[in-house]
């Protein structure tokens, strides 16, 4: 609820990475590893902006921040398929209004 985000692993406790305030303080509403690139995951928070961490890149702040001002986005969810080196990857934004949108995420995040 105050954008915090933990990185933890199956055998313990305490977290590997942990990221106060993550979102400017924003509740995350969802939070998806990328199916195409182990080290990206994509956080939407409740005033619908996305985030884009890529950990290889920077694992102290993401490496891209992008709003979607038209409506209130309610959740998000990834599509891609792992087993192909297309890079295709593509991110499903649900909105309040029942509008479905797919936004097709840059290669650079996307390719294993």
């Amino acid at each position: 609820s105050d954008g915090s985000i933990r990185l933890h692993q199956m055998t313990s406790e305490y977290p590997l990475m942990q990221w106060n305030d993550s979102t400017d303080g924003q509740a995350i509403v969802a939070l998806q590893w990328a199916l195409t690139r182990p080290a990206v995951f994509f956080v939407l928070d409740a005033s619908s902006n996305i985030y884009i961490w890529d950990l290889l890149e920077n694992d102290l702040l993401p490496v891209a921040k992008q709003n979607i001002p038209s409506e209130n986005v309610l959740t998000m969810a990834l599509l891609g398929e792992p087993e192909k080196t297309n890079g295709l990857l593509g991110i499903v934004l649900a909105k309040e209004s029942g509008q479905i949108d797919i936004q097709y995420v840059k290669k650079k995040w996307a390719l294993p």
